[in-house]
């Protein structure tokens, strides 16, 4: 054996050789089978084994499973190692046991027995690997077991540095994995002074641990700023031979001084003490005027430490955001990288300059860098730095200069990355919009945008300037003439003959005295792309044809011949053969004055923010600057109190999409071409009219949503749930709106349904997933089908689960998605109703009722309103007694149709109610009363 001892465990240097001269996967697996069945018979047979050999084993065992193998052995002679004095032996019992040992294995106890041994044993060696064994495992288990130790460790004047530093570490890892282990009073200022501690290993750790305590608890751990910038001030003032053994390529402490500079960050401001401020200041300023020395390596890595250093204080002063003469100089110096070789360096000059630009100290001295930075746009070989100077650009932007970079952008668009042009396209088109003083340009800039890269357009860039051209009289007859001579191009996107579409639709009058615009003219031009358009923009036009002809009433017949036409009349697309049919039939019988009432202009839309910029934060979340446009230049909270989603000033299409054309409808007074498009730009969008968002309220009432199908469902500090619903026969549609009402973003944010698969099968649902990350005072919709299969009992619940701050949250919310909401009102005479009203009542089966106290004093008219939106038909002067409630309806349900009347008695002097209903179906009756009844 001494022999053996000598080679290094040639045995498993050996078995590495054979598995990696294997030539086949069989061949290994048959090697491994064989040396697996080794080691069992030598841990079963062999009770003389001793620790060279356990641990040669268990290092086989090791490499096995990481060559993806399972090993379901070894686990005991592992743990015995653990006893062992010998470094090596331990070691491996260590690693095998982080690697393989299940935290719920029966063996648990042992192995933290013998860490814990470990723990207080005098040899710093031994304690290092037990600290290092914890934080490889890391669980909840460990975090219990040791969690008075390891902080005792950290503070002891008796521990070793070597050992401070992975007990620092070891808590950081058990930290992330449950909070509640770091205990507080007087620890806390025992942990900050660590920043104070001789050893420089021992501060880069504790300072990696007081980072994660101070966003936890950022005014606990407020005593760590006045030691870290001390810390700081001695690094940055040291030479790199004060701190040799810490000194990087002559740059003192580079990890560290990061590390701090990172620290600091977490507070704003970073040092209330104006001491302690000054300080930091001279920091900074020292750390600037390094960077402008000749450097002192011509390495790479002395290059890299030094500008790492740089980068994190150049944070830091953006992150304060208020020593003007800071922000200056940082940006100077960033500005010197732009023309840097280190692609790195390019890239992260324009991000930090990114952040510049939105200061107003720092903005102007950001725009002296505008030409290189168009360069970059246009020149750099990385797209990520051409990305990334795009970024800059729009944030630069101002009145002064929108001009010249929305046209640098344009001209760099026609050849621009496919990878960033949808992005850019929303950026020209918010800074257009942003800083326009003639609304020309602005359309000008759109359908430039439109013919370079029309693909790239979204439906919100096309929406906006249509709502901007409709809300603005003098720009509109500018929009005419300019869309049609852009559709006069041979080659003519889609998007462009949308907007021709309804502009010329609306506003083609303002142009039609010229002969080559004339009326016949823009209908030729707008169907000649016809053929060529997808079903949708086809359905657009044939609304702009509508319009044209109470516009035009001397093209009448050219364009009642396209509604004829077979194409059109009889065509697959039932939205295409719909609205043929019924403006056809509008054309021909309805007179001048319907016609122009039917097919007014569209009325100027509300002030409201522009769609564009959401669209943007949504794909860039956290580069977008905070000064949004809104059209009423006022602020607008995204989540606000007692604010009903089905607000007066959202304008929506039928949800279920069931309802004919709106053009179609005679009485809809204020109805306009592209209704439809109209219906797509407010649709599903959360009016936000409230600014008053000043008190805590946390409000949760499904009961109210019986008789109610819009509004806020749930409320609280952090989050607004509003609801829009629409039902039609057995279809029902929700449209649920997620207001995060926070500054940080909602994570890991998942609606789960919850429905007893007993009523899954008689109500199908169908829910759209939703992103999960809800940013910082944004809003996100989801969409919820469902088909009432058959009568059901109760309505189904919504858990929403998210981390807010790290912190999981959980909120459980039961959907308005009550068997009520299938019904259809019907109207009946008292005749037909008391026939009817008997005959149910024949058998009890068929009826239920309750007998109930008022739960508040009664009000009639109250009473009447809930009853109407419970969703029958209220049937009045039909019931001798004029204070009792009848109605009648019908549920709908995929396999069957249940009639349901309804007779609600008030007994004003006793405060009493007496519901009855009676229907077809006794589980409906009953239901029916139980849901009614909770209402009074």
């Amino acid at each position: 054996m001494p022999a053996v001892r000598g080679d290094g465990m040639r045995g498993l240097a050996v078995f590495i050789s054979d598995i990696r001269n294997c030539k086949s996967k069989e061949a290994e697996i048959k090697r491994i089978n064989k040396e697996l069945a080794n080691i069992r018979s030598k841990f079963k047979g062999d009770k003389t084994l001793d620790g060279y050999q356990k641990k040669k084993y268990v290092c086989k065992l090791l490499f096995i499973f990481l060559l993806g193998h399972d090993i379901d052995f070894g686990h005991m002679e592992a743990v015995n190692l653990l006893s062992s004095n010998k470094y090596s032996e331990k070691q491996i019992g260590y690693l095998f046991i982080s690697v393989l040992v299940n935290t719920n294995s029966e063996l648990i106890k042992l192995i933290i027995q013998s860490i814990k041994n470990d723990l207080a044993s005098r040899n710093p060696i031994h304690v290092n690997l037990a600290l290092q064994c914890i934080a490889n495992i890391g669980s909840r288990e460990m975090a219990e077991a040791f969690g008075n130790e390891i902080p005792k460790l950290l503070v002891s004047g008796d521990t070793m540095d070597v050992v401070k530093q992975s007990a620092a570490l070891c808590l950081l890892r058990l930290f992330r994995t449950s909070q509640e282990i770091i205990p507080g009073g007087e620890w806390t200022s025992r942990i900050i002074h660590l920043l104070n501690d001789q050893h420089m290993g021992v501060v880069t750790a504790a300072t990696s641990l007081i980072d994660a305590l101070v966003k936890k608890n950022p005014e606990e751990y407020k005593g760590c700023v006045s030691l870290a910038v001390s810390r700081l001030s001695r690094i940055v003032t040291a030479s790199y031979t004060d701190l040799q053994d810490y000194t990087y390529y002559f740059v003192p402490a580079p990890w560290l001084s990061v590390k701090l500079l990172r620290l600091l960050q977490n507070y704003t401001p970073p040092a209330e003490d104006p001491g302690v401020r000054g300080r930091l200041n001279e920091c900074l300023e020292t750390i600037l005027n390094k960077a402008q020395e000749p450097p002192k390596s011509k390495k790479v890595q002395h290059s890299n430490a030094k500008n790492a250093v740089l980068f994190e204080a150049i944070s830091l002063i953006i992150h304060n955001d208020s020593e003007a003469n800071l922000l200056v100089r940082a940006c100077n110096q960033l500005g010197q990288f732009l023309s840097n070789r280190e692609t790195n360096l390019r890239y992260l000059a324009l991000e930090s300059m990114c952040h510049l630009a939105t200061s107003e100290f720092s903005h102007e001295a950001v725009k002296k860098h505008q030409e290189v930075v168009i360069l970059s746009m246009k020149m750099e070989k990385d797209v990520s730095v051409r990305q990334q100077a795009v970024d800059l650009l729009y944030a630069m932007c101002d009145k002064s200069n929108a001009e010249e970079i929305v046209q640098e952008m344009l001209n760099y668009l026609e050849t621009a990355d496919y990878s960033i042009r949808e992005e850019m396209v929303l950026k020209v088109a918010i800074l257009a919009e942003k800083y326009a003083t003639d609304y020309t340009w602005y359309v000008d800039v759109i359908l430039n945008l439109i013919r370079i890269a029309g693909d790239y357009v979204s439906e919100e860039v096309w929406y906006r300037v249509i709502q901007i051209v409709i809300n603005r009289d003098e720009v509109q007859g500018y929009a005419a003439k300019t869309v049609f001579e852009a559709l006069q191009a041979p080659a003519c996107h889609e998007n462009m003959v949308k907007v021709g579409g309804y502009i010329l639709g609306e506003f083609g009058n303002l142009i039609a005295g010229d002969q080559r615009s004339s009326p016949s003219v823009q209908f030729q031009l707008l169907h000649s792309k016809y053929h060529l358009c997808s079903p949708m923009t086809r359905a657009l036009l044939l609304s702009t044809y509508i319009k044209f002809i109470n516009l035009f009433p001397e093209i009448r017949a050219q364009v009642q011949e396209v509604f004829k036409q077979h194409s059109n009349l009889r065509s697959a697309d039932a939205e295409l053969q719909q609205r043929a049919s019924e403006y056809l039939q509008l054309s021909i019988i309805a007179s001048s004055d319907v016609l122009a009432t039917v097919l007014e202009e569209m009325p100027a839309f509300p002030e409201r923010e522009s769609s564009i910029l959401a669209v943007l934060k949504k794909k860039k979340p956290g580069r977008v600057p905070e000064n949004e446009i809104k059209e009423n230049k006022s602020p607008t909270p995204v989540a606000n109190h007692n604010n009903d989603v089905n607000n007066s000033s959202t304008v929506s299409g039928d949800l279920l999409g069931l309802s004919t054309p709106p053009t179609a409808q005679p009485n809809s007074g204020n109805t306009g071409v592209l209704l439809d498009v109209l219906g797509d730009i407010y649709g599903g969008k959360q009016p936000n009219s409230s600014t008053n968002n000043t008190q805590s309220v946390n409000m949760y009432n499904p009961k109210k949503f019986v008789c109610k199908n819009n509004g806020v469902l749930f409320e609280n500090d952090l989050i607004q749930i509003g609801v829009k619903s629409e039902f039609r026969q057995n279809l029902g549609r929700l449209g649920l709106f997620y207001g995060n009402k926070t500054n940080v973003p909602l994570q890991n944010f998942v609606p789960t349904l919850s429905w007893p698969e007993d009523q899954g099968s008689k109500l199908s649902i169908q829910m759209k997933p939703v992103e999960p990350v809800l940013e910082a005072g944004a809003q996100i919709q989801q969409m919820i089908n469902a088909e009432c299969v058959d009568d059901y009992i109760g309505s189904p619940s919504i858990a929403l689960t998210f981390l807010y701050s790290n912190a999981p949250q959980k909120i459980t919310i039961k959907l308005p998605l009550t068997i009520n909401k299938f019904f259809e009102p019907t109207e009946m005479n008292g005749e037909s109703f008391f026939a009817r009203w008997k005959n149910l009542g024949s058998t009890n089966q068929q009826r239920s009722q309750k007998i109930f106290r008022a739960s508040s004093p009664m009000d009639l008219q109250a009473a009447r309103t809930k009853i109407m939106g419970f969703g029958m038909q209220l049937l009045d002067g039909i019931d001798p007694n004029p204070d009792n409630f009848v109605c009648a309806g019908i549920i709908h349900m995929r396999s069957q149709q249940v009639g349901c009347l309804l007779r609600l008695e008030p007994n004003k002097s006793a405060q009493m109610y007496r519901l009855t209903v009676r229907s077809s179906k006794e589980s409906v009756s009953v239901e029916i009363c139980d849901l009614l009844a909770d209402q009074f």
